[in-house]
């Protein structure tokens, strides 16, 4: 069974964005390539040997983001039946004030930097069917804090 990717519509189009400028680089890469062969021994030849590095490193990561492309299932917009769903926008605060704010997202979009989370985290899988008044722990390295869900979106 293929695995699906997980997306948003913008989460979609960025990976479509950068498949399309890496495929763009092909013909760039292939240049330094033939500018390389023609300096002659290509066995000691540094520059021929890192532009072929460079090459299978595009080619591996063109051939990922069309394996994600391929397989992709678009997140819609969750309807708002008062839980948390891939897609879904949650607030969260503490009984000292903290407050948080997530995304939850598939595996390819995560980016906890920017409070995008996974589905499949630790935080995701915990916030997944909750609903707005429900509790929730989060645990770090250096603290464990309980937040109550305010808003699920």
């Amino acid at each position: 069974m293929k695995k699906l990717f997980n997306l948003t519509q913008n989460g979609l189009d960025e990976i479509k964005q950068e498949l399309k400028h890496l495929l763009d680089q092909r013909h760039l890469i292939a240049d330094r390539i033939k500018q390389a062969r023609e300096l002659g021994d290509l066995s000691e030849n540094a520059e021929y040997q890192t532009a072929r590095e460079e090459q299978d490193r595009l080619e591996a990561r063109i051939s990922e983001l069309e394996h994600v492309v391929q397989n992709s299932k678009l997140i819609k917009k969750p309807k708002t039946n008062g839980q948390v769903k891939l897609g879904s926008n949650v607030k969260l605060k503490s009984a000292d004030g903290k407050n948080k704010e997530f995304q939850v997202v598939g595996t390819m979009e995560a980016d906890p930097l920017n409070d995008k989370i996974s589905d499949e985290s630790p935080i995701g899988r915990m916030l997944i069917g909750k609903r707005v008044g429900d509790k929730v722990e989060i645990k770090t390295a250096t603290e464990n804090t309980t937040f109550k869900i305010t808003f699920i979106n």
